[in-house]
């Protein structure tokens, strides 16, 4: 589903750190979050982002037209922009992570497509059945999966706080006659989910915690399933969460243009944050699942779809082909390669 271009570091470093970011916004949005807010008129920003991705009339993912490529009107492209290589890549990936396992009695499951087809729409699998989830539509998981998504995680809403005084405050969005806010809310304290605050941090450090990708995890890993788990996506170490990204890792793409503006054009423009990795390792684990890692997506398919590389590699091998140029795309480090990850693992019955 929601796939973006790679945030540059600036993203991280030259974010508003006070309250006074504000943004005008359509009626029909203006409206939806009176709805949520009330009376106060102040939503958490867990909440606002849930309403501006994913509220039934405003949200950005619930609104029928194109996101992906590079088309007028898009706002971001992803691997899946690549062509059916993508699809071919993790198909000869998934094969080998199912080692001597029949790949015909195995559902490939999408969960976030952007389209009916998925990532496997022209391209020829060994599965017996592939299944596409749409985002707003309900999970059904039973039986042999092979369960996949595209930058699922990183779409997901999240709570925001930031380091003011020698304690942690939440951040929320207010809305003031026909502009949103970002407002400080109420000092936080002790665990929430697997968020575990640090005792201290700089002035002003801004920690976005995805923690609603978390849950959706968890309610993916519930289901009466067994099979590969493999998910590429965009996210960070805790460490490196509250450490190494002073300004939060959330940001708004529009128009193929990264922003640090959240508020601006909600509903109209993509929300992302980076998720937490071990938290969703740990997920995993409770889960059942063995072998689990996070690899880069340069080393997964290097890895696991190594026969399918040479074989591209050395067909035409004299020609830079368009296949050739898709996999320098998705394989080579300055690109592709080592921005994204992939997050793996296998449940047996």
């Amino acid at each position: 589903m929601s796939a973006r271009d790679e945030p540059a570091t600036a993203a991280h470093t030259s974010a508003n750190t006070d309250a006074s970011v504000s943004a005008t916004a359509g009626e029909a949005f203006l409206r939806a979050f009176v709805a949520r807010a009330g009376a106060s008129k102040v939503l958490g920003y867990q909440a606002f982002v849930d309403l501006a991705l994913f509220d039934p009339e405003v949200g950005y993912y619930m609104q029928s037209r194109p996101r992906i490529g590079y088309g007028t009107g898009t706002d971001f492209f992803t691997a899946s922009t690549s062509g059916p290589v993508f699809g071919e890549l993790v198909v000869a990936a998934c094969r080998h992570r199912l080692g001597a396992a029949d790949p015909t009695q195995y559902t490939f499951v999408e969960i976030g497509a952007e389209s009916d087809g998925g990532i496997l729409a022209e391209v020829k699998h060994p599965f017996g059945a592939v299944k596409t989830v749409r985002l707003g539509q309900t999970l059904d998981l039973s039986g042999r999966c092979v369960v996949f998504s595209n930058e699922l995680f990183d779409a997901q809403p999240f709570r925001r706080f930031r380091y003011r005084n020698t304690h942690w405050v939440e951040l929320g969005v207010a809305l003031q006659g026909d502009r949103l806010h970002e407002v400080e809310l109420a000092e936080v304290e002790g665990p929430m989910g697997p968020l575990i605050l640090p005792d201290a941090a700089p002035p002003g450090y801004t920690l976005d915690a995805p923690i609603s990708a978390v849950k959706l995890l968890g309610a993916i890993v519930r289901q009466p399933w067994s099979g590969l788990f493999v998910a590429f996506d965009y996210g960070k170490t805790w460490r490196e969460l509250i450490e190494a990204c002073p300004a939060g890792t959330a940001r708004a793409y529009f128009r193929h243009t990264q922003t640090n503006d959240l508020l601006a054009r909600p509903g109209q423009q993509d929300l992302t944050c980076h998720v937490c990795w071990e938290w969703l390792e740990g997920a995993l684990a409770e889960a059942r699942f063995t072998s689990v890692s996070v690899d880069t997506q340069e080393s997964f398919f290097i890895r696991n779809a190594e026969s399918y590389i040479a074989a591209a590699i050395a067909a035409d091998a004299a020609t830079l082909t368009a296949r050739k140029q898709s996999l320098l795309q998705l394989l080579h480090g300055a690109h592709l390669g080592q921005k994204f990850q992939v997050l793996h693992g296998r449940r047996e019955a």
